[in-house]
């Protein structure tokens, strides 16, 4: 069982980076119970690979780096993805790799369990989850846990905080069991191919009459 770590934070150390090591501390074992062996757990640090993803914008195609961190993301049973709260929203790194990644495979988390999480300043900031996070990756057609955990400032230290990562880690690990044997497979969107407007208002113009078709014909 794989567990794969998206940490977007930019600062060293960093409390998303903090928020993403609990996360993967309590999901890990709870995903392979009642095995004594937690899951694989690889961590990526966005901010290491900031150069070749942007990069994959001007060039096309991904570095050597981002490459492997695309395949571990292909190849994972579930995904915890964090991100430091910026204007409201996700930021912008952590929007690249997920744009670069649909750029070069856009079934890439398909059918996969992802725990969605974010750190901010203020508990202000909280709906960033269901406002930006959860709609992004429903667009990418991945399975996100019901319980998303956010932490402002305030939370470190407290009680909520470590009850939400349990239960959050818990909804995780439950979809990964259950998912990793009956992987969904990606449905066509009902939106990718368009009849155009030509076509359809052509379908609706009566067909001549034989005589009119006729009449045309020797004119």
């Amino acid at each position: 069982m794989k567990l794969v770590v998206v940490s977007a934070g930019l600062s060293v150390p960093s409390s998303t980076r903090l928020l993403a090591d609990r996360l993967a501390a309590a999901a890990a074992p709870a995903a392979t119970a009642p095995e004594p062996a937690p899951a694989d757990v690889h961590v990526l640090e966005l901010r290491d690979l900031a150069e070749e993803i942007a990069h994959t914008f001007t060039n096309g195609f991904p570095g050597q780096k981002l490459s492997a961190a695309f395949d571990a993301v292909r190849a994972a049973d579930g995904l915890i993805v964090v991100t430091p709260v910026f204007s409201a929203s996700y930021s912008g790194l952590f929007k690249s790799f997920f744009d670069a990644l649909g750029a070069t495979d856009d079934s890439a988390v398909a059918g996969k369990p992802v725990l969605i999480s974010a750190t901010g300043g203020t508990a202000r900031h909280s709906l960033v989850l269901d406002h930006a996070l959860r709609p992004l990756f429903a667009h990418l057609k991945a399975v996100v846990v019901p319980t998303g955990v956010y932490a402002a400032s305030e939370d470190w230290g407290a009680a909520g905080l470590g009850q939400r990562i349990q239960r959050a880690a818990g909804e995780l690990a439950a979809l990964m069991a259950g998912l990793s044997t009956t992987r969904l497979s990606p449905q066509r969107d009902s939106f990718e191919y368009v009849t155009p407007f030509e076509e359809r208002l052509a379908a609706l113009s009566p067909a001549p009459r034989p005589d009119e078709a006729r009449h045309t014909s020797e004119t």
